[in-house]
């Protein structure tokens, strides 16, 4: 599985932290992380919440990851950016039994978390523990497991709901704001990231248009 991480300004210098305890979970079951920044407070190139979710669905819809892991200060905004867009289905989560029970139950493809909100002493264990019950087997299992069938109905249900409620990704990207756009698109490795594994060429061709 291809993971991204996702920063925005105000918790920026947070990123080496989360990049490291999810690398140390993560990376010995076999999966990948890209960090896609922001990799300081004083980047020259800066994240909003909403540029966030804009990123994301990006990555995610046009398959250059599988995951996404972002936050914000208190996570609400991030999840509310990342939710916005087609293809991203994005739970809150605090603490490991969010991130199993999101796992297990939604079967979702972000999570956004609270990087200042009690973000106390402590944090990078929490940060480890959330990220090993987060990928820990298979996802969409269902918890408790007499619900599993239910839920698993109820998650389909929510995806094709999805289908009629957002637009596709191509028309987003032409209508939305490009500055905007190309803020989000504009971080340091992002074209060294995203163009190696992006496997969707409509979006890639039009992201380089915006790049140009």
């Amino acid at each position: 599985m291809k993971i991204a991480l996702i920063n925005e300004n105000s918790q920026a210098a947070k990123n080496e932290m989360i990049c490291s305890a999810l690398k140390k979970v993560v990376e010995p079951m076999g999966h990948q992380v890209f960090n896609y920044g922001m990799y300081g407070a004083d980047d020259k190139h800066q994240l909003t919440y909403v540029q966030n979710g804009i990123l994301a669905a990006i990555l995610l819809n046009s398959k250059a990851v599988d995951y996404v892991i972002t936050g914000c200060g208190t996570g609400a905004g991030a999840m509310l950016s990342c939710n916005s867009f087609p293809g991203v289905l994005c739970g809150y989560v605090v603490d490991p039994s969010d991130a199993y029970m999101f796992a297990q139950i939604n079967d979702g493809n972000a999570i956004s978390m609270p990087f200042a909100k009690g973000f106390g002493w402590g944090a990078e264990l929490n940060l480890e523990y959330v990220f090993e019950k987060l990928f820990l087997g298979q996802s969409g299992q269902g918890y408790p497991k007499d619900r599993v069938i239910p839920e698993q109905r109820n998650k389909k249900i929510l995806d094709e709901v999805k289908k009629v409620t957002h637009q596709d990704m191509i028309t987003i990207l032409k209508n939305i704001d490009q500055e905007l756009l190309k803020g989000a698109v504009s971080g340091e490795k992002f074209q060294e990231y995203f163009f190696a594994n992006c496997q969707n060429d409509e979006i890639a061709n039009y992201i380089k248009q915006v790049l140009a």
